[in-house]
């Protein structure tokens, strides 16, 4: 667990980096491209570091906030904070925040960057179709994201998953903008405006690297953090059982996001359902292993 730590650990350093480099690099290539020496690679300097910082600190608000999560009321839900408690007390975890979602389908998802500033958030579709074995053990799987240091990750990413999608925005918006004021202006139609070559690539690449991220950060940590909330209740079927009754439930969590689909359980949004030729390129971009394939790995242990 020490190594999957460490892990995470240079994992969230390397997002964090590459997400400063990558950015610097859009600058400067789009600073080149028109001329304007290294302006452009200032601004784009200076939003990598505060995109960066803003991803480490206000993540999990935002995650909280983009999910529509409310704190849930301890005399409300005492069932919910008695079980949280128990298992941080067998983890040997603060508690973390807990928050309720008001959603049909049932979902969880654990934010935070670090074990000492992290949350829960559980759907009332969760609550209500879980019997409390079951949700003892999504609430366990959940617990084991915080205390493999996933969420530092995966927190990290809605924020720089979000940035790219507001990049990419910007970018097309930016290019529609220049494209009308030149017909305005009487420009020559045939005017080449270097900078639509960033924006192209932007608006083409962006969504790309969004989910490839999401994957890379998502897929193999559901699996551990299966097994470590087998280890953390002693008892698989809990968890087997849960996992089942989600690979039942086809109901699409409303709340969530692009942003923030891989923090869930399970894919909390409907996924391309192609069986054919393409299946392998398209698991590429889910944020989860298929809930068969990790129902048969609990039943092996």
């Amino acid at each position: 667990m020490h190594e999957l730590i460490r892990s995470n650990r240079r994992r969230s350093a390397l997002l964090v980096l590459g997400f400063i480099v990558g950015t610097v690099a859009i600058g400067a290539l789009a600073g080149w491209l028109v001329g304007g020496g290294p302006t452009l690679t200032i601004i784009a300097a200076v939003v990598a570091l505060v995109g960066s910082v803003t991803a480490w600190w206000s993540s999990a608000r935002i995650a909280l906030t983009v999910s529509r999560a409310q704190p849930a009321d301890e005399q409300q839900y005492r069932r919910l904070h008695n079980l949280v408690e128990g298992l941080c007390i067998a983890a040997g975890l603060p508690k973390p925040g807990v928050f309720i979602v008001d959603d049909p389908a049932p979902n969880a998802f654990a934010t935070g960057r670090n074990p000492n500033h992290a949350a829960i958030a559980v759907t009332t579709g969760l609550l209500e179709q879980m019997d409390r074995v079951e949700l003892e053990g999504v609430l366990a799987h959940e617990l084991s994201h915080i205390r493999h240091h996933d969420i530092t990750v995966s927190t990290i990413a809605v924020t720089l998953v979000g940035m790219l999608a507001l990049l990419s925005d910007l970018s097309l918006r930016t290019m529609w903008w220049n494209g009308g004021r030149r017909q305005r202006n009487g420009d020559r139609p045939d005017h080449f405006n270097p900078l639509a070559l960033v924006g192209l690539l932007l608006i083409v690449l962006a969504p790309i690297i969004a989910r490839l991220l999401q994957a890379a950060v998502s897929r193999s940590r559901e699996s551990l953090a299966d097994i470590g909330a087998c280890q953390l209740t002693r008892y698989p079927p809990g968890l087997i059982s849960a996992l089942e009754k989600l690979d039942e439930d086809s109901t699409a969590t409303h709340s969530a996001t692009t942003a923030t689909a891989h923090l869930w359980i399970e894919q909390p949004m409907s996924g391309l359902g192609d069986d054919g030729r393409l299946r392998s390129v398209h698991r590429l971009f889910n944020t989860h292993p298929p809930l068969r394939e990790r129902i048969n790995a609990l039943k092996e242990l």
